[in-house]
């Protein structure tokens, strides 16, 4: 039995004794409207005859009149009123492919109102029992400011799946008038479960305007499955399904190129930047933050995406250099590997922090700075790979060590566990494994030994059975993904395929699909965010282009696959809003009062190319951790995959991922990843005067949108193949 409250004890009664006011037949659906005392329902039953009922509007402690009910092909148009004011719900079908369901209901007060409470929206129901007896599994749920949304099997009465989709981008206005947050609005206990709107205790709705209150998508199945990557498979189309048709906002174009000159700039002469040990410059980690020891990541993670956009703009930079100088002082001969802190300078460490101290390791830590490394050495830096391979047994050491089970923190010269679980019963790193297999395969890559690809396979068979919890640290999650695709390549395994979307579906449960316009959020594009931890509450931006290089590198390894259809849709959309996000991290795009006063480590220069370490949706200001030096690599990052320079002509941009590109004399060849129902941009940066230039997508001549003397505009589709001549 489970417990319930007062708003559900007696909703199955009300449903059961009302008339129905109409229905709807949806490819084996029908979906029912009830106007009960105080709620109004619509209850979905599916094939086999199971019932689940959504809670469209509540009354608010009064009861419902019916205005009127219209029904078009299109859509059904409920108006309601109570003595409080007036409702309109409108129900519609978008998909006519499927039975999916939205409804969107408005309310207008007649008088200011304070609303401190309003009852979940899903209810599962019976035949001829009590909801009390019902029983069923969440597998997502919202967390934080994450999307609005949940994914649920019904184990009883009857088998069924459950995806539920709350567009919190529609609650903007209510939450800006009743200073209010979305966070942490969907989800629930069974059987109660869905959307709650956020209780406006404090400030109440003004009186006489329309806001929205409920924006829902449904998709329902009838059939559940208990093994992992099926269960992840069908999150990830579901979800795919209902992002075609959800309002997204505008994108922004930013110019990457100019970001990145400024960046180089920024950091050579900004001395926040920088500390030095025994003569050799180091980045801090922070900006000003002088007191911590150097970091292996810090100076990794900007020098590989600098080299790549060395190798782009067929130019050194003093500032690589600076950075390549140091790396091999963070060898450590005690354990004869790469280490996170600059052995010279152990004895700095403060110990403030678990992670603060000479001998204690972060899991994930020991493989980050190896991987880049690694591809430094792919790129032909010969002292990047004699570190690499110096340090490559004792990764594998640990691996066996651990048996490929990596927890939080541990000793790195003893191997006794500091931290078992990131929370009791919940494991460690989960997606280490995948990070291991990342830079195995890497090495093999470099040396062409097996034992490395025999090394990958091993840490790959942990993460089969995973599911929804594979996810521990975005970035490591989307290497992991990129080394599971990797290894079915290889192996046609295809275990290892279904694995990868495990990966992905773990980073699709951590993005924010929904834009937050109230509070601070006003000021800056936040749609389809991703989160860098489970619980963490703001974005981070390092995190963010990582993911973004390596969902780039998974569309381009899976161009000859026939992968998920959902990924070709989720996948470069989050590359398309990643490009169009991040930019506002650097604190000058935004207003001084978002800018947290207090800092937790180091000190904020609004004008400084440097982002900060975290934002927040609403009401909470910016950059309370501090301004990461590591993120400066963004620019770097971006510019390499989405420019593409055509002598000193032009430049082509695009905002999708770009699988395959070819020049020949006048003419050059792009193929544009993604899905035919979605598009994106491209913008042709003219620097010489050219004459007659033309855009064919699939043999078919483009208009531009936009053109001036510097810039010519065009919106094309996904999957398309792209033809540009002058």
């Amino acid at each position: 039995m489970n417990p319930i409250s007062p708003w559900t004890a007696n909703a199955q009664t009300d449903i059961d004794y009302s008339n129905v006011l109409t229905s709807v037949e949806k490819s084996g659906y029908t979906f029912e409207l009830y106007c009960s005392r105080d709620s109004f329902w619509i209850v979905s039953i599916g094939t086999k005859k199971e019932r689940i009922a959504f809670r469209a509007a509540y009354a608010l402690n009064s009861f419902f009149e019916i205005n009127s009910i219209s029904e078009t092909a299109a859509k059904i148009v409920v108006k309601l009123q109570t003595e409080l004011g007036i409702y309109e719900i409108v129900i519609d079908f978008p998909d006519p492919e499927s039975h999916l369901l939205h409804y969107k209901t408005t309310f207008k007060a007649h008088s200011p109102l304070l609303i401190p409470f309003w009852p979940r929206d899903i209810l599962p129901l019976t035949q001829n029992g009590n909801m009390e007896n019902t029983s069923g599994k969440i597998h997502v749920r919202q967390v934080g400011s994450r999307t609005g949304l949940l994914f649920a099997s019904v184990k009883k009465p009857k088998k069924s799946t459950l995806f539920y989709f709350q567009n919190l981008s529609s609650l903007s206005e209510y939450c800006e008038a009743t200073k209010t947050s979305v966070a942490e609005t969907v989800g629930g206990i069974w059987p109660e479960i869905g959307f709650q709107l956020p209780a406006a205790a404090e400030n109440p709705i003004p009186a006489e305007k329309s806001f929205v209150i409920s924006d829902a998508y449904v998709l329902l199945g009838d059939e559940t499955k208990d093994n992992p990557s099926k269960l992840c498979m069908d999150y990830l189309e579901s979800l795919a399904q209902i992002y075609k048709l959800i309002p997204k906002p505008q994108t922004e174009y930013h110019d990457w190129t100019e970001i990145a000159c400024k960046t180089i700039t920024d950091l050579e002469y900004n001395k926040g930047c920088w500390t030095q040990t025994n003569g050799i410059p180091y980045l801090n980690a922070y900006l000003c933050d002088y007191e911590t020891p150097a970091e292996s990541m810090v100076q990794l993670a900007v020098l590989t995406p600098l080299k790549e956009y060395e190798k782009w703009n067929a130019e050194s930079y003093r500032l690589s250099e600076d950075l390549r100088r140091g790396i091999s002082a963070f060898y450590d001969s005690k354990i004869q590997s790469i280490t996170r802190w600059l052995p010279a300078l152990h004895n700095k460490l403060d110990q403030s922090e678990e992670q603060k101290k000479d001998t204690t390791m972060d899991s994930w830590y020991l493989h980050h700075p190896l991987i880049n490394l690694t591809r430094l050495a792919i790129a032909g830096d010969k002292e990047a790979e004699k570190l690499a391979l110096d340090s490559i047994d004792f990764v594998i050491k640990a691996a066996h060590h651990f048996d490929y089970k990596w927890p939080v923190f541990y000793n790195v010269e003893t191997f006794e566990v500091i931290k078992e679980e990131t929370q009791p019963g919940k494991g460690g790193e989960k997606d280490v494994p995948g990070a291991y297999a990342h830079l195995m395969l890497l090495t093999y890559e470099l040396t062409k030994d097996k034992r490395y690809l025999r090394e990958a396979e091993k840490a790959a068979k942990q993460l089969t059975q995973c599911g929804f919890d594979i996810f521990y640290q975005a970035n490591n999650t989307a290497f992991s993904a990129n080394a599971l695709l990797e290894l079915y390549k290889i192996t046609q395994n295809k275990v290892y395929l279904e694995t990868s979307y495990m990966c992905l579906a773990g980073l699709f449960k951590n993005v924010q699909l929904w834009d937050c316009q109230y509070g601070f959020g006003k000021n800056y594009s936040n749609f389809f965010s991703i989160f860098p931890l489970n619980d963490a509450p703001y974005t981070a931006a390092y995190e963010e282009m990582e993911v973004y290089t390596a969902l780039t590198e998974y569309m381009i390894q899976a161009e000859n696959i026939d992968i998920l259809p959902g990924l070709k849709i989720l996948l470069p959309e989050f590359v398309k809003y990643a490009i169009n996000r991040i930019p506002y991290y650097y604190p000058a795009m935004l207003p001084k009062e978002m800018l947290s006063e207090e800092v937790k480590t180091g000190e904020i220069q609004q004008d400084l190319l440097a982002p900060l370490e975290d934002l927040y949706t609403g009401w909470e200001q910016n950059g309370q951790i501090g301004q990461e030096v590591y993120g400066t690599g963004s620019s770097f990052a971006v510019v390499p995959r989405q420019y593409f320079k055509i002598n000193d002509d032009f430049l082509i941009f695009t905002d999708y991922p770009v699988t395959r590109f070819i020049k020949r004399k006048n003419t050059v060849y792009l193929k544009i990843d993604g899905n035919k129902e979605m598009q994106c941009s491209l913008k042709i940066i003219i620097k010489q005067n050219i004459k007659s230039l033309q855009v064919f997508q699939n043999e078919l001549q483009l208009l531009y949108l936009n053109k001036n003397a510097k810039m010519q505009e065009y919106k094309i589709i996904g999957e398309a193949k792209i033809k540009i001549s002058w």
